[in-house]
Formats: C-alpha cells, sequence, structure tokens
C-alpha cells in the first residue's frame, strides 16, 4: 500500500483504486474512491475516464455520514473512514438512494456502528430492509423534513425521485451551504482534482452522464430543480466525479436547458398520488418502474403539494394519467381530482389504483367519468385491500409497462417504417428455434417466448438471449437470476405458442391451463418441451430495445432423442 500526497489531500492507493480525502466546509470531509480504470458503468455505458464514487462526512455534535462506496472500495473505504472517526459512534447514516455503488458498504457501516440511524425515503428505507436482511434504525424523511446535527449543521432534505432511482433525496447542509444530490449533477470522470477547476474539459462527460441517466426522466429533473431553486449553494457535492463550485450557475443551467428541450418531445405521464395515505406511494413508485421499461417521460405528482394551476398544466401535456385513490375526506385532493376530470381529453390514456388507505374515494364512479370523456384505459383499476406483496408489485409494474406501451405504440410503428424494405426482407432471412423462458423470483412467476437464442460459449458452457427491454421477464433477469430455457419441438408447438402469444392482464397467472413440473433451480418446465436447460444469468449487455441475456448452463435434459427443435422463419427482420 502506497501512501501519496497531492494538493494537502492525503491518499491511499491499491493498484488502480484510490481513496481522497479532504475538507470542503466546516466540519465537513469528502471521502472520494476513486476508480481509474473502469471503462463500464454497470450495463448502461461505456467510460473513457473512469469514475469516482463520493461519500461525505459532517460532523457536527453529531456526526453524520452521506452515502457509502462501491463494494469494491470496502477494505479501503472502512480503513479510511475509521481513521477519520470513531465509527462505533456514528450516529446518522444518510442513504441518498439504494443503488449499489452508493450503498454497497451500508450493511458494513451497520456492523461497525450497530446504533446509527439510517435516514432515507420511505422507498429507500424499504429497498434497504430487503438489502441487509437484518434489523436496522431507521429515520424517514422527505421534502420539508429535517435534522440538527448540532453546531450549526441543520440538514434539509428535498425528495427528488426517478433522479435516476425511484427513492433518491437531496440533502442540504444551511450551516455550510453544500448541497449533497448523489448522481444529480454528477458525471464519470476521475482525477484526483477534488472540483471542477476545468469546465472544457468536463462538459463532454457532464453532457454524456446526463443524456444517459438524467435526459430519460427530464420532467423530473425539472421538477427537482424547482425544488432547489431558492438554496442559497456554494458547492454541489455529487456522488460522481468532481465536486460543483466554480461554474454551479453553469451546470446548472445546462441541465434546465437540456430538460426543457427534452421534456418538449417526449411521452409523458403523469402520476397523481397521495404520498403520506394508505400504500399509494408504493403502488405509484411499482407503476412508475413499469412505465420506464417503456422510455416515456414520467413525473410523480402529490397531490397534497400540488395547485390547480399546475394540475391542470400537467394534465394538459400529458398522454397518459396515472390516479390514486385519495381519502374522499381530502378536500384539497377532491380539487385536484376535479381539476383533471375537467382538463382531460379523449387523446389520453388513464390508469386508476387504489391507495388501501381505508377510505378510498370509490374507483369505479370514476372510472365511469373518465370513460364517459372518453379517455382510453391504459390498464385495469388495480385494488388494494392490504399491503403490498411482491406478486401485487410485479402486478402494478405490469400495469405501467402496459400504459407505456399503448402512449408509445405509434413510435414503434414510425420506427419500423423507416428501416430500408431491401435490409428489413436480407434481415428476415436469419432463421431461429423456438424457446419458452420461464422464471420465478419468490412467489412471482413469468414467461417470454423467444427466438433469438444462441449458445455462445463452450467453457463454461453458456446461452445469450435477447430480451426486449420493455417485456415483463425482464425483471426477474438479472445477474443471479435463474430461468429454465424450454426448447419447443418440431410440429408440436402450436398449442404453446397459440397460449403464450396472448396478451396477459397485468399480474395473470401465465401458466394457467398449461402442464408444467417445477426444475430444481425453481422455474418451470414445460411437460411437452423437447427439452430444457437450467440457467443462471451472469450479465447483461446493453444493445439499444433489447438486453442479451447471457447465462451459464447448469444442466439440461432431452425428452425426445429423436425431436427436432421448431424453427422460426420470417419474412422481414423487424418483427419477431
Amino acid at each position: 500500500m502506497v501512501a501519496l500526497t497531492h494538493q494537502g489531500t492525503q491518499l491511499t492507493a491499491l493498484n488502480r483504486l484510490t481513496i481522497q480525502t479532504s475538507s470542503i466546509g466546516e466540519n465537513t470531509t469528502v471521502i472520494r474512491c476513486l476508480d481509474w480504470d473502469r471503462d463500464r458503468f454497470d450495463i448502461e455505458f461505456g467510460l473513457r475516464n473512469g469514475t469516482t464514487y463520493n461519500s461525505f462526512l459532517i460532523e457536527g455534535e453529531k456526526t453524520a455520514l452521506i452515502d457509502t462506496s462501491h463494494r469494491k472500495f470496502q477494505d479501503l473505504y472502512l480503513d479510511c473512514l475509521n481513521n477519520l472517526i470513531d465509527v462505533s459512534t456514528l450516529d446518522y447514516l444518510v442513504v441518498s438512494h439504494t443503488e449499489p455503488d452508493h450503498s454497497g458498504l451500508v450493511k458494513d457501516v451497520l456492523k461497525l456502528a450497530p446504533n446509527v440511524t439510517v435516514v432515507g425515503s420511505k422507498v429507500a428505507i424499504q429497498f434497504l430492509e430487503n438489502m441487509v436482511h437484518q434489523p436496522f434504525n431507521s429515520l424517514i424523511v422527505k421534502s420539508g423534513s429535517s435534522l440538527d446535527l448540532g453546531n450549526g449543521h441543520e440538514l434539509q432534505f428535498i425528495s427528488a425521485p426517478n433522479l435516476h432511482w425511484p427513492d433518491t433525496i437531496f440533502t442540504y447542509d444551511q450551516n455550510t451551504s453544500i448541497l449533497y444530490t448523489c448522481d444529480v449533477f454528477g458525471m464519470h470522470y476521475c482525477d484526483d482534482y477534488i472540483y471542477d477547476e476545468e469546465p472544457d474539459l468536463l462538459q463532454a462527460d457532464f453532457k454524456y452522464y446526463y443524456d444517459c441517466l438524467m435526459g430519460p426522466n427530464a420532467r423530473s429533473v425539472l421538477a427537482g430543480l424547482k425544488r432547489i431553486d431558492k438554496l442559497d449553494i456554494n458547492l454541489i457535492a455529487t456522488g460522481h466525479g468532481p465536486l460543483l463550485k466554480h461554474y454551479i450557475d453553469q451546470w446548472l443551467n445546462d441541465y434546465s436547458q437540456w430538460s426543457k428541450e427534452q421534456a418538449k418531445t417526449d411521452n409523458l405521464v403523469v402520476i397523481f398520488y397521495d404520498e403520506n395515505y394508505g400504500y399509494a406511494e408504493e403502488n405509484a413508485r411499482q407503476i412508475a418502474q413499469g412505465l420506464q421499461k417503456t422510455e416515456v417521460n414520467i413525473d410523480l405528482i402529490d397531490l397534497a403539494t400540488t395547485d390547480p394551476h399546475e394540475t391542470r398544466q400537467l394534465v394538459y401535456e400529458a398522454k397518459g394519467i396515472v390516479l390514486g385513490m385519495p381519502a374522499q375526506s381530502d378536500d384539497h385532493a377532491q380539487i385536484i381530482v376535479n381539476t383533471i376530470l375537467a382538463v382531460a381529453h379523449p387523446k389520453q390514456a388513464i390508469g386508476l389504483f387504489e391507495s388501501g388507505g381505508g377510505e378510498d374515494e370509490p374507483i369505479y364512479p370514476l372510472r365511469n367519468k373518465l370513460q364517459e370523456i372518453g379517455l382510453t384505459e391504459g390498464f385495469p383499476p388495480i385494488l388494494t385491500k392490504t399491503a403490498p406483496t411482491p406478486n401485487s408489485q410485479k402486478m402494478a409494474e405490469e400495469a405501467g409497462t402496459d400504459l407505456g406501451q399503448w402512449i408509445t405504440r405509434n413510435r414503434s410503428i414510425k420506427k419500423l417504417k423507416n428501416i430500408d424494405s431491401g435490409l428489413e426482407r436480407a434481415l428476415g432471412r436469419i432463421s431461429s428455434g423456438l424457446y419458452l423462458i420461464t422464471a420465478n423470483k419468490g412467489e412471482i412467476a413469468g414467461s417470454m417466448l423467444a427466438s433469438w437464442v444462441i449458445q455462445a460459449s463452450l467453457e463454461p458452457l453458456g446461452v445469450a438471449i435477447a430480451v426486449s427491454k420493455d417485456r415483463a421477464i425482464e425483471s426477474l433477469l438479472h445477474p443471479g437470476d435463474r430461468f429454465v430455457l424450454n426448447v419447443l419441438e418440431e410440429g408440436n408447438a402450436q398449442g404453446l405458442m397459440k397460449h403464450f402469444l396472448k396478451r396477459f392482464a397485468p399480474g395473470a397467472d401465465r401458466f394457467a391451463g398449461v402442464k408444467t413440473y417445477p426444475a430444481q433451480n425453481g422455474s418451470q418446465i414445460l411437460a411437452n418441451a423437447l427439452a430444457y436447460l437450467e440457467c443462471e444469468v451472469v450479465s447483461r449487455t446493453d444493445c439499444g430495445d433489447h438486453w442479451m441475456i447471457y447465462s451459464t448452463v447448469q444442466r439440461g435434459r432431452v425428452s425426445k432423442v429423436d425431436g427436432l427443435t421448431a424453427v422460426h422463419h420470417r419474412k422481414v427482420g423487424t418483427h419477431y
């Protein structure tokens, strides 16, 4: 291990992973984990200049750590943190959002500081409970919440959903005027300059990062900018790249201009819900997650904080509207619902869900009113009587995907028409087999008829499957997930194809009426399959509108030795 010094800042080096710490304000320290050689960030985009993972320590009368780091920095980060403070006495751990590159060491911090209170949004705390699998003290915050650390360090929290995760919050320290934004305003750029010293060198990476992560949620970016507009900001402490100090107005203006342009062209879906009523927030987030697969722009609006003017503007611009039932006794929410009814028009799609708060506005009379106006139902009403379950969450996600697919249907058709007809026919001459993928994760089961399947490796034995990003099963095919690849038989595939090609309602049982038995990995084997392979996902590669899922094969069997795989011949390459 080598100790390096740069501009008065201590660094510790291990190969090409380094740790850099520096004071950035009164009683405030940045811990920067520099990943010099990383050339790809997860599956989202390639990197040219590495990246950093930034964490922050505020020491008032009480001590708060804002975010942790990527798991690859486990030893370096924890050693560094222990050198800065006695971690066992840490009072608060603020989780800006639960993406693994910022929360990868939360469990380690909990082990070192068992009495620490984890601070985050409601959704973040729920995500963490499923990640760390142990009890911990927690404090749920949202816009307007604050936390006094003493010595003038009063933290103010700002909800920033979908930037770019559903559980994101900003943290503002009124003493130092530092705004902690995690991914927002960041960039994947690794060097040992702590601040934005050379904006011309950073601009391309700043824009690339925005395009990949923030651009798809331009409406949410504009909402986030509005929430911080009145703050006196001396420093933007981002989760990746240099901290923004010298050119703050320029960076904020870039985000504003890019997002306004993006918002003009994108399909907008507005989700109205009461954040503090029943299970409205949980349902809204799941629907938003499904919508994101179809690349529509999403705006989540709290019925309690919006006003009729904002509502009229949003509904007027929206292609789709989702409404969670408010409490019948909530007079303000009733005004907003009436505003939606007054502005909604027949070219829009609508989706309704119950909040399960005990006195929900009746969903079916409202549905009838919207149908009389002429809106198209994007998904059937979602009824909520109990706390969300994995199955109900999956149903809400699938409902969002269905709505998004309806809204983007014309865009998809337009893209296909732009393909050269000769190229289209040539692509269609690539033949393939016919397969059915089945996957189970806990209580959730999924299936997909597939033809874009190939053997991808011999050692280890592996297969690759192309899966459209808006397919429901996509969320069951992440690294570590397991599935069965069922091989369909020539002359015996039509019945299965007819069944699995039909459109299923959100949450419907795909296997009703189909004879199956469980594989060792828990997924379903078709009784009429020619063969099956039990697989485990290793990686996913972004291929535009599809994920390429590479998986290793654990076991398999053929039911009919002389049977032939069903072959799929196409005439054009723009359809399966």
